[in-house]
């Protein structure tokens, strides 16, 4: 998070909302990488209490969202961490690595690094997302076509 943050406001030029959820570190984190230019929001989400018995192998429900302003001027239509929970649902889904409830683990943390990055590589190269109908590499303007897994491979040589 203390490395995350910071990189990811050198590479943005214009202010931008930030929403997260009430973990203290993501308010620290923003305040050194951003200062006070950064429109930030919280969504703190309140859950049903836990059922009784041997192990729950479903999230609990939300019973109540609460958002809060941390910094600047976030508009409240749009605090949601919906986007970067769908992104981890997908990673959970597609790296068997971060499959609940698995044995599959890496060994050695660039095991672990070799699959993230070769997730996302196809994630943006090959895959076709049908709400945007390209992959996300041929929406901003990278690449002009879909790449198949070789070429994947090949340029990663």
């Amino acid at each position: 998070m203390q490395n995350f943050v910071p990189d990811l406001s050198s590479r943005i030029a214009n202010r931008v909302q930030l929403s997260s959820d009430a973990m203290v570190l993501y308010v620290e984190a923003a305040e050194k990488a951003f200062g006070p230019d950064v429109d930030y929001g919280q969504i703190v989400k309140s859950y049903e209490s836990e059922p009784m018995g041997a192990g729950r192998y479903s999230p609990p429900h939300v019973v109540n969202t609460e958002k809060n302003k941390i910094t600047g001027n976030p508009d409240y239509s749009r605090i949601s961490t919906s986007h970067v929970e769908r992104q981890n649902l997908t990673m959970r889904m597609s790296i068997r690595r971060f499959t609940r409830l698995t044995n599959a683990f890496s060994k050695k943390v660039e095991n672990l690094k070799a699959a993230v990055a070769l997730h996302f590589a196809h994630y943006n190269f090959v895959r076709i997302h049908k709400t945007l109908r390209v992959t996300p590499a041929m929406e901003i303007g990278i690449t002009g076509r879909v790449w198949s897994v070789r070429e994947l491979i090949e340029f990663s040589t």
